[in-house]
């Protein structure tokens, strides 16, 4: 057996998503955020907005070390990996209380039969609690880990077996992301036993540093620190408030007032202001992320290659880089940032020229005035600051080559929702990467599984599919960055999408605020943090 033992350390977790409150109370953290949750329930969702107003709640067996992008210990304290690579034996940490409120009082510990909850509900359509709380989950069934986990057992109360059925070089790295978040199988029994299974989602039970007290839509979560946690020195804050604002520069300004301490995606017009505010600081790092053009291939005429370049090169980034970005990011030319490893640095965009973008439309069969729908997020993302600006901009741009486009928006939720399944013709869309690994790129956003998930063009190519299947089996990572090279050239020529940019991150806090690290997957944890008074 290749044993791989992770020394036992303490990973805080974190969050993201409110506004504002008029004050906040002794030892007490306001975050100002951009929007509302859908709900608490993890495993369901994929925007930053929801997993990060989540993750104050829970852990999970593996998690990612505060601002960094390597793994450390969670609620299990170490693995064992089989030397085939198809066995993880996991030997979970003693003593972890689910928490007590006013809806669920735990009468165990946290134990290997949490685990079995946990993921045989996303594995097994036919397990009680699925049947009687039907959901998707879109990161799980994206990465195929429902068709690659091939059983989880326990081998004892304090440690499960997960068996695979291929090797997956990123497994460890996956489960440490905000979807296997380790819920409460007992609370499951009581919500199953009453009849109302969907409070999973709304009245969460975790084990995280904090614990869920009360939300309000557009309005505020509120939290409270978690007094049995099982690293104390995590817990410095009595409570945490997430006070919504989908508007930056009322969030701003009252980070400016002393309303809340920490906020996020500041306008790139308010960024120089807030480094010269001596109450404030900013941490400014370069994004691990992508705003891109997702065209739906399932709708005419995107079906076409000839149409998808046709956008393409009629797209003015340097215009939008200037306009939308305001210095504050670089020009993308390829699926996934440059930091990512197995990047490949010699894809280049197709110039800009709206002449021949005209001749291949017309060689389509597309005639001049074809009205199509270009939509637009109602909200602030790390990696697109104004989406309605750039829409605006595209609008002008396919203007000049015939195209009628017609913007459209719904609120945050409904808006992914509706993307999903496919509604849009074109939409904008971004990512900011979740584990280190190119799979989350390649596989959560482009593959055929991700289809109704992350791949918000439901393009499925089975050549692209192949490599990336290949890579994700291969543990030499000289090997998978080869195939994973292909995979970029082959996406690249489809052109199911139209890179645009990669943005730098400002995260503008209260100099009274320490241990705050900016995480390079976009969240925003609290775990750890503290707010001198």
């Amino acid at each position: 057996m290749r044993h791989t033992l992770v020394l036992s350390a303490l990973l805080g977790t974190g969050l993201l998503a409110a506004t504002s409150i008029s004050q906040a109370a002794n030892n007490s953290l306001v975050f100002c955020s951009e929007g509302s949750p859908a709900g608490f329930d993890t495993a369901q969702y994929t925007t930053a907005t929801d997993n990060d107003a989540a993750e104050p709640l829970y852990n999970r067996l593996a998690e990612f070390e505060k601002g960094a992008t390597n793994v450390v210990p969670g609620l299990a304290t170490s693995w064992d990996i089989s030397e085939d690579g198809l066995k993880y034996t996991f030997h979970l940490r003693e003593g972890v209380k689910f928490h007590t409120t006013k809806y669920f009082t735990p009468t165990r510990d946290f134990n290997a039969d949490d685990v079995l909850f946990t993921f045989n509900r996303m594995l097994d359509p036919q397990q009680p609690f699925r049947k009687a709380y039907p959901t998707e989950f879109p990161y799980f069934n994206g990465m195929s880990l429902n068709k690659n986990i091939a059983k989880v057992e326990k081998t004892g109360p304090l440690t499960v077996v997960m068996t695979l059925n291929s090797v997956d070089a990123a497994f460890i790295q996956n489960i440490a992301m905000s979807f296997a978040a380790i819920l409460s199988a007992e609370y499951a029994d009581k919500l199953l036993a009453e009849g109302k299974p969907s409070d999973i989602n709304q009245k969460p039970i975790g084990t995280g540093p904090f614990v869920f007290k009360s939300y309000q839509k557009d309005s505020n979560i509120r939290y409270s620190g978690n007094k049995q946690y099982w690293d104390p020195s995590r817990v410095k804050l009595d409570n945490l408030i997430f006070a919504i604002n989908t508007d930056a520069s009322v969030r701003v300004q009252k980070l400016k007032a002393n309303e809340c301490q920490i906020t996020l995606h500041p306008r790139p017009a308010d960024v120089e202001a807030l480094k010269n505010d001596a109450k404030l600081k900013l941490i400014e790092k370069p994004g691990f992320n992508l705003g891109y053009i997702a065209y739906n291939v399932r709708h005419k005429p995107f079906d076409q290659l000839e149409v998808r370049q046709a956008l393409d090169m009629a797209v003015n980034k340097q215009g939008i880089l200037n306009a939308v970005y305001q210095g504050a990011g670089q020009l993308a030319q390829n699926a996934m940032p440059p930091t990512q490893w197995s990047y490949d640095d010699t894809i280049k965009d197709a110039a800009y020229n709206p002449e021949k973008a005209k001749e291949l439309l017309k060689a389509a069969g597309v005639k001049e005035g074809t009205e199509i729908t270009l939509w637009a997020m109602p909200v602030q993302r790390p990696y697109n600051p104004n989406a309605k600006l750039m829409a605006e901009m595209l609008q002008a741009d396919w203007a000049k080559i015939g195209l009628k486009v017609k913007i459209v928006s719904y609120e945050w939720g409904e808006y992914i929702k509706r993307t999903k399944n496919g509604e849009h013709d074109v939409s904008l869309i971004g990512w900011t990467g979740d584990n280190g690994d190119p799979d989350n790129w390649l596989g959560t956003l482009y593959s055929c599984d991700a289809i109704g998930g992350n791949n918000y063009s439901q393009w499925c190519d089975p050549a692209y599919d192949k490599l990336i299947k290949q890579a994700k089996v291969v543990t030499d990572r000289d090997q998978r960055t080869v195939l994973y090279k292909q995979a970029q050239q082959l996406l690249k020529q489809q052109v199911p999408i139209t890179p645009v940019a990669h943005s730098t991150v400002n995260q503008p806090l209260s100099a009274k605020v320490e241990g705050f690290k900016v995480s390079p997957f976009g969240r925003n944890v609290f775990s750890g943090v503290s707010i001198d008074q």
